[in-house]
């Protein structure tokens, strides 16, 4: 089945780059470009789309006033907000607000169309080379709080949950722990569970917004 893909982005010169990218995949289509968060909000509605890509700045609706809306309508997209390193100050807020993802403007291009296929499928996408860093330095700006949730999850989950935080992603964790990935996704999904959150995007900021992971720990990649 084709993934049908919305661009939002207020340079015409990025939406064509990112068209290009995402148009020599096979199964992926870009059905829509918007030049602003309220054209994205518009064009979603009306062309139903799998995936938004969408850059957080933009004119007369940034992208984290775009993504709220969106997401507050019953079925939206998964959206995959572009960024760039270290000037976005709206990215916890998106974050917790229930983005599928965050990648930088320069990632390489197999990592976009990964981005888009994980978001299709349900899960998310943390850019291990900025994400994980500025959820950090947000984190480190309050004292982590405990929630009661915690202790309904396992010895096991609990590991899991730690290296979710950390950003590795299945394979990495079925490495670290000596378990299988099918076995990683069963905990995570119990995780994910028993916490109330949606993804592992928001594993990740509730790790280091409860200190289960501190700022400077290190960050793997797939």
């Amino acid at each position: 089945m084709t993934i049908k893909v919305v661009i939002a982005d207020d340079q015409a010169m990025i939406r064509t780059g990112l068209r290009l990218v995402v148009e020599m995949a096979p199964g992926v289509e870009v059905v829509g470009e918007a030049a602003d968060g309220r054209q994205a909000v518009a064009l979603v509605r009306r062309l139903r789309p799998d995936v938004l890509l969408m850059d957080i700045a933009m004119p007369h609706l940034d992208g984290l006033g775009a993504a709220r809306l969106l997401l507050a309508d019953p079925g939206p997209p998964k959206i995959v907000m572009l960024t760039t390193f270290g000037t976005d100050g709206n990215l916890h807020a998106s974050l917790r607000a229930g983005v599928n993802g965050f990648l930088l403007k320069s990632s390489p291009p197999e990592q976009l169309v990964s981005a888009i296929r994980i978001a299709a499928a349900g899960d998310a996408l943390i850019d291990p080379a900025a994400t994980v860093r500025v959820i950090a330095s947000f984190a480190a700006q309050a004292e982590p709080v405990t929630p009661p949730e915690l202790a309904e999850l396992t010895e096991r989950e609990s590991q899991v949950l730690h290296l979710l935080g950390r950003g590795l992603c299945n394979s990495e964790i079925a490495n670290e722990l000596r378990i299988g990935e099918a076995t990683v996704r069963t905990h995570s999904g119990r995780v994910l569970h028993k916490l109330g959150l949606r993804d592992r995007v928001q594993a990740v900021v509730f790790a280091y917004e409860t200190g289960i992971v501190r700022p400077g720990a290190k960050e793997q990649t797939c």
